[in-house]
């Protein structure tokens, strides 16, 4: 009887624990099904600036994203043009190991090489393959769409819907590839204006989704880019507004790589003019990208996501108008071309923070996959993701102490007519005869933040030329230092550049053990010491 009534409890004593077993994992399935995957948006404006005021006219993406989340301080772009830039989004690499030079097709830019080579390994490929929706709407990269690139018919792995435009940036009369047919448009505002037209098919995307997989959006506004083309109803914005005088402007750019050396200075008249045109019509045709905005949020609310999604907004570069006498344009290596405007809200980030950890835009991808859940080792990327400095109950996070920037110049054969004293090599000229670039303006920079507040940068020419600024004690960069600090702190700078330069993968490109060097600033006969860094894993 004993032996029968034992045997009894533990065939009872079987069954309880099987079924519990399978309740368990019954359980446990169900919850894994219960997971929601955050959604995702990214807007990129292009050459949207944040020093000399390009984030002005954006009161409603300030407090509807920055208020909400937070805004980095320091962010910056790997490099301060548009193809080369986007590219660097894309992958989450430096131009150096995406070989993106330019915006040419000789340079890389959107060319077979890079579509064989880069594109199948991009962030969007990895979220497609995690189930994600992908949207993309407005620019990709200034050759795209062109015949020598494939033509409208290649669409880049990863994207569900592609709403891309053909080439650089433009308002109206404006070739689409839609999913890979081509759809030409005209000069009808309610039909056409480009931000608008990528705003309503977001809208109709987030319509038609399927609510059982998350989302993500690329929304790519021409705004503020050339040809500077505002909505009718923004026309007469700004009237009164002119670039601004400060730091910088209208300065002479004494002891700088030669190219900034040939600006006339003071700059005419004219050029003035033209600047300050550029920079009103600039902040009008921001005010359609800060609607754009505003009504993507109010659709987001309206279907129950807003609370679910992450949204970034950012540019791919900033901007100049008049510094060192500079017109207009990008491509320099100092604060006003290479800081970003960087604001992010979503899920598990506290509103109303202003975080001064630098990032890069190479982090935006890594940050992306880290909010989809991929595994962050498997990535073969050069930035880091930032999600733990945005919300850091997730875990702690890292911040790189120092970071590269890097640019390879632009030139033509011939001489420029309007310029043919400058000779050839040169490009980008605007009016009085001031190029904003040449061949051998390719230079590359440490920036430090850490400890020390340095730009150090070196020049691929005949000179061998180097430009280093201690902006804590000259924020606007007027004075080239090279010939006034310690030699030590040149040669250190030096080997930091040459580790960044070849580094891949976040492993070589971030990682750095924290050793203590002193170095000393000279600064006419006044000496300062600073706590340096400089031990690395790569080494």
């Amino acid at each position: 009887m004993a032996s029968s009534w034992v045997g009894q409890w533990r065939s009872s004593a079987w069954v309880v624990s099987t079924c519990l077993l399978v309740a368990l994992l019954t359980c446990t399935l169900r919850c894994s099904e219960c997971v929601t995957l955050s959604n995702i948006i990214l807007i990129l404006t292009d050459d949207q600036d944040v020093e000399m005021g390009g984030m002005t006219p954006m009161k409603k993406t300030k407090e509807l994203i920055g208020d909400a989340g937070v805004t980095f301080s320091n962010a910056f772009t790997a490099t301060p043009l548009c193809c080369p830039s986007r590219s660097s989004i894309i992958t989450g690499k430096y131009p150096h190991n995406h070989l993106v030079r330019n915006n040419s097709i000789s340079g890389n830019c959107s060319s077979t090489a890079w579509q064989k080579e880069a594109e199948p390994f991009a962030f969007p490929v990895y979220l497609n393959k995690m189930s994600y929706q992908t949207f993309y709407g407005g620019k990709y990269l200034n050759q795209y769409g062109s015949k020598d690139a494939g033509g409208v018919d290649h669409v880049p792995p990863g994207w569900d819907q592609w709403h891309a435009l053909v080439g650089n940036s433009k308002y109206y009369n404006y070739t689409l590839s839609v999913n890979g047919k081509e759809e030409k448009h005209g000069d009808n505002y309610e039909k056409d204006y480009l931000t608008d037209l990528v705003l309503n098919r977001s809208l109709h995307f987030l319509e038609e989704r399927s609510p059982n997989h998350p989302f993500f959006m690329m929304l790519c506004p021409p705004s503020p880019h050339s040809p500077w083309t505002a909505a009718p109803q923004y026309q007469q914005s700004f009237s009164d507004v002119k670039a601004p005088r400060n730091g910088s402007f209208n300065m002479p750019g004494k002891d700088k790589h030669w190219l900034l050396r040939q600006p006339a200075n003071p700059m005419p008249n004219s050029s003035i003019e033209y600047l300050d045109n550029a920079y009103r019509r600039r902040w009008q045709t921001l005010l359609s990208v800060d609607d754009m905005v505003e009504q993507l949020i109010k659709k987001l609310d309206s279907i129950k996501e807003l609370n679910n999604t992450y949204i970034f907004y950012t540019s791919d570069h900033g901007y100049h108008t008049g510094q060192f006498s500079l017109p207009i344009d990008k491509r320099q290596l100092y604060e006003f071309d290479i800081r970003i405007p960087l604001l992010v809200r979503g899920p598990g980030i506290k509103p109303k923070q202003t975080l001064q950890s630098p990032v890069l835009n190479i982090d935006l991808s890594m940050t992306i996959l880290d909010i989809a859940g991929a595994n962050l080792s498997t990535v073969n990327m050069d930035g880091q993701s930032f999600l733990p400095q945005m919300a850091p109950w997730l875990r702690n996070g890292t911040e790189r102490p120092f970071f590269l920037v890097e640019y390879t110049g632009e030139g033509h054969s011939s001489e420029d007519p309007s310029c043919p004293k400058l000779g050839p090599g040169l490009a980008e000229c605007f009016p009085d005869c001031v190029c904003e670039d040449a061949f051998n303006n390719t230079y590359a920079c440490v920036r430090v933040l850490k400890d020390a507040n340095l730009q150090y940068c070196e020049f691929a020419d005949n000179e061998s030329f180097v430009e280093v600024y201690n902006l804590t004690s000259d924020p606007h960069e007027l004075e080239n230092i090279v010939k006034k600090v310690d030699p030590a702190l040149l040669q250190i700078m030096n080997q930091r550049l040459i580790k960044l330069q070849s580094c891949t993968g976040d492993s070589l490109c971030i990682n750095v053990n924290m050793g203590q060097i002193r170095l000393f600033f000279n600064f006419k006969g006044r000496s300062s010491t600073i706590d340096k860094i400089e031990s690395c894993k790569m080494c």
